[in-house]
């Protein structure tokens, strides 16, 4: 469950209010312009940026004034961050233990992220030999193994092919479903968004505004919408 309450934030000339609450296990995909502030809400959400007053309540947990590792919240950017001396499988271990040093109880947490991402047979490579939507896996299988509850992606596969892209968002679908993740996703996809989503956010002038049903959202006659999505047919 993710909830703000009353939420502003301010920095220079740009403010953002929110106020919405998204039940957990909900795929919610979150759209509006660019530079409105769908990667700031991520950030303030994961702890990288801070209200300047309101609340953020993630599982129950009042987590406004909590650093980012001490939230129930894992996320994955565009930049898959995975570090070129480190073989996949250490790449993995690091969401679990920044030292490497793991038990064999760990080892096998690993093993069983990377079967979900379909590397198992690349454990031992390194970032440089296998491709760039590989290397979104090991991104996202590092995450995997922290076991939060909440998964923020900012526009993690972006940079990818579309069919790739859809292959690994219909693979964050079916791991959120089977561990009960309420996952948000930035993007700036809306046929994905119909494909996948349970929910849309829309970020504009400001704004979040609450989250409403997908079909909902693609057959809404709010101008700032129709803008957004142009000759979009709903």
């Amino acid at each position: 469950m993710i909830r703000v309450e009353n939420g502003l934030y301010r920095s220079g000339d740009f403010t953002l209010t929110c106020d919405f609450e998204i039940a957990a296990g909900q795929f919610c995909a979150v759209l509006g312009p660019s530079g409105a502030g769908k990667s700031t809400l991520l950030s303030l959400l994961a702890g990288f940026e801070n209200l300047n007053s309101g609340r953020i309540i993630l599982d129950d947990i009042d987590v406004t004034s909590l650093s980012p590792d001490q939230r129930p919240v894992s996320m994955v950017f565009q930049d898959n961050n995975v570090f070129p001396h480190l073989t996949v499988a250490q790449n993995v271990g690091l969401g679990l233990s920044p030292s490497l040093r793991l038990s064999q109880d760990q080892v096998k947490v690993v093993e069983e992220a990377l079967e979900h991402v379909q590397l198992s047979t690349l454990a031992q490579r390194r970032p440089g030999e296998i491709s760039g939507g590989e290397r979104q896996r090991v991104a996202l299988a590092r995450v995997l193994v922290r076991a939060k509850k909440i998964l923020l992606l900012d526009e993690a596969f972006a940079a990818l092919d579309p069919g790739l892209r859809q292959n690994l968002l219909e693979r964050v679908v079916a791991i959120a479903k089977s561990r009960h993740l309420t996952v948000l996703t930035v993007t700036h996809q809306p046929a994905e968004v119909r494909a996948v989503a349970d929910h849309v956010m829309f970020v504009a002038g400001g704004k979040v505004h609450a989250p409403v049903d997908t079909r909902k959202f693609f057959a809404s006659k709010d101008g700032a919408i129709a803008a957004y999505l142009g000759r979009l047919e709903p």
